[in-house]
This record gives structure tokens, C-alpha cells and sequence, in this order.
């Protein structure tokens, strides 16, 4: 495959673009729950990762991170920045398909996702609290290395993974280690997804997710992630236009 300077790839039209370099699949989030299920009846394992504008900032100096969000067997844009972005470049995204929609989504029996489910990460109980909610959760740990805690999940035998220790540490996690939990045929990264999950932070309120405010709100809430927020809102757009600009000529 080849792609330009602008993420323009020479793949079918419509079913995946590159934004800075990292792959994005263009997905619905009922085309993203299909795939799902597919993955979990092939008989391999597969990793999905979920870029936002900070994880695409992070890429351009993390030839490894870089490497492993595009070898993944399913990229999805969790961030409202992805699709604007991809509007600017002329390949819009069907939508925003966030990893905080997509576990109840695979959690939900109505999915049509009836598997065990092993949550790896996360901090202060919201995992537990988190289990305790879904019948689907079969274990949980925040313990993230140790013979213990691969005996722990290949106890479960957990057919899905979700690892929630922020980017790239959770990418780079499930690159090194997928294969040694066999049972597991779908492992994703999910960043901060159990802290609203857990109800632990609060999301959002509709409106705001609906204009793309929702930076503003994690602002309010979580003053001290100005300097990751500024990179979200300023930085990634910037750089967006600046391909965009650089294509043009």
C-alpha cells in the first residue's frame, strides 16, 4: 500500500485513510461491532487501537508506536478532532466511534457479542466497580506484568482484552504481549474509558459531545490536562493544515 503526504491511500475509496501517517478504518460503529464478531470467530488473535489527536501527536516521534497503530487489525477514530480532520482533507469519516460507546457496546448481549470479557488497567477499584455492573466481565486486574497476572487471565480464559494504561503504554503492552494469553481473539486499547465507565468522572453532557466540546468539559473537571488538551485543540489541527497546505502545492 502507498498513501501521500496527505494520508490519501491507494486502497479501496471510503474504507480507510491516514492522518499524519497512522492509519484510520472508515467505520460506523455498527460496521466496527461486526468486525468485532468476525474477529472472535477466526480462530486468531487480533488488537484494535483507538487514535484520538494526542495518540497521532505521540507517532511522530514513536517510530514503535507509530509502527504498531498501523499494523493493528483495526484503527478506529475515538476523537471528534479525527473526523474534522478528515473532512479537511477531503475523506470524511462516516463517525466518531469512541472506546467509552464501544464497550457497552460489546458488553451488551443485544451486540450480538456474547464473550467473556478480562479488564487489564485502570486505577482506584474502577475496574472492580466496573465488573460489577457487566455479566460479561469474567476478571480484572491493574496489575500490568508478572507470571501471576498471565496465570490470572489465562485462568479466566477471557476471549476479549481490554487494557486501559493510557497511550502508547497500553499499545505497546498488547503488541508484546497478546500472545502469551491465548485465549484472547481480541485485545484494545480503551485509554481512560474505565474512569467514565466506572462513573468515576462524569462525561460530558450530549450537547457538548454533539459540538465537539467534550475537551472543554475534561477541562473543567481535569484542569491539569491543559497541557494534553492544547495539543488535542491547537497542535493536531495545525499540523492538519499544514499537510493540507503542503498537498495543495
Amino acid at each position: 500500500m502507498t498513501f501521500d503526504q496527505t494520508g490519501c491511500s491507494d486502497q479501496k475509496p471510503g474504507s480507510r485513510m491516514y492522518l499524519l501517517g497512522v492509519r484510520i478504518d472508515n467505520l460506523s460503529m455498527q460496521e466496527v461491532l461486526e468486525k468485532i464478531r468476525g474477529f472472535l470467530n477466526d480462530g486468531r488473535q487480533h488488537y484494535i487501537v483507538t487514535p484520538n489527536p494526542e495518540i497521532l501527536i505521540l507517532a511522530q516521534k514513536d517510530k514503535e508506536f507509530r509502527e504498531i497503530l498501523n499494523n493493528a487489525d483495526l484503527s478506529i477514530a475515538d476523537g471528534v478532532g479525527l473526523v474534522r480532520a478528515s473532512r479537511m482533507l477531503g475523506e470524511p469519516l462516516k463517525e466518531r466511534v469512541t472506546g467509552i460507546d464501544l464497550i457497552p457496546g460489546i458488553m451488551n448481549y443485544e451486540s450480538g457479542i456474547r464473550n467473556k470479557v478480562f479488564l487489564l488497567g485502570g486505577r482506584n477499584g474502577v475496574a472492580e466497580k466496573i465488573a460489577a455492573q457487566w455479566p460479561a466481565v469474567v476478571g480484572f486486574s491493574e496489575e500490568t506484568d508478572g507470571m501471576e497476572l498471565f496465570a490470572r487471565i489465562r485462568q479466566c480464559q477471557p476471549d476479549i482484552l481490554l487494557v486501559a494504561l493510557g497511550a502508547p503504554r497500553q499499545e505497546k503492552w498488547i503488541a508484546e504481549n497478546l500472545a502469551k494469553v491465548p485465549s484472547v481473539k481480541v485485545a484494545i486499547g480503551v485509554g481512560g474509558a474505565f474512569d467514565f465507565l466506572s462513573g468515576k468522572i462524569r462525561r460530558a453532557p450530549v450537547f457538548m459531545q454533539k459540538m465537539g466540546l467534550e475537551w472543554f468539559w475534561r477541562l473543567i473537571l481535569q484542569p491539569w490536562r491543559v497541557g494534553r488538551i492544547f495539543n488535542a485543540v491547537i497542535i493536531f489541527p495545525s499540523m492538519i493544515l499544514r499537510e493540507k497546505i503542503k498537498a495543495s502545492k
